[in-house]
């Protein structure tokens, strides 16, 4: 069975982002490192070299990390689209087993808890926000996990 070993998600500010993932989520940094490669065929990259800095957790670094890339030539804020805007085709989210709370009280010290929503589903307790990339992050309760499938069930009236 394939498993997922990252998610990347292209960054314009490396500053902004490691205080997201890192000082807020509470990420650990993994890899911090320029490589130099053909990333224009691979990647339709606007450079040959990149920074990739790999983000998760260093009990289990070998998959569920985010990576953040870093081109030498990337393109200004405006070529980041509308963050604010509906979803798009592509990525709709990352979502993580995280303390809410915590998390966004961090996200807020720092902040970078703009446009938070959240919600209660079926007893679980999520979030959304925004990274400064634009990427849409999920936060569920670590006991969320036990309860996913209750999402899943039709709801009755009256139950």
């Amino acid at each position: 069975m394939p498993r997922i070993h990252h998610t990347a998600i292209t960054t314009v500010d490396v500053e902004a982002s490691l205080a997201f993932w890192r000082d807020g989520i509470g990420l650990a940094v993994l890899m911090d490192a320029s490589f130099d490669g053909d990333w224009p065929t691979l990647l339709r990259a606007p450079s040959d070299r990149l920074r990739s800095i790999f983000l998760g957790d260093p009990e289990a670094a070998d998959a569920g990390i985010i990576e953040l890339v870093a081109f030498a030539e990337a393109g200004s804020d405006a070529d980041a689209g509308d963050a604010a805007g509906p979803p798009r085709p592509g990525v709709l989210l990352v979502s993580l087993f995280a303390d809410v709370d915590a998390t966004l009280a961090r996200l807020d010290g720092l902040g970078l808890a703009a446009d938070v929503r959240r919600i209660s589903a079926s007893g679980i307790d999520m979030a959304v926000v925004v990274d400064p990339n634009g990427v849409a992050v999920e936060l569920l309760q670590p006991d969320a996990a036990a309860n996913l499938d209750q999402l899943q069930r039709p709801q009755h009236e009256g139950t």
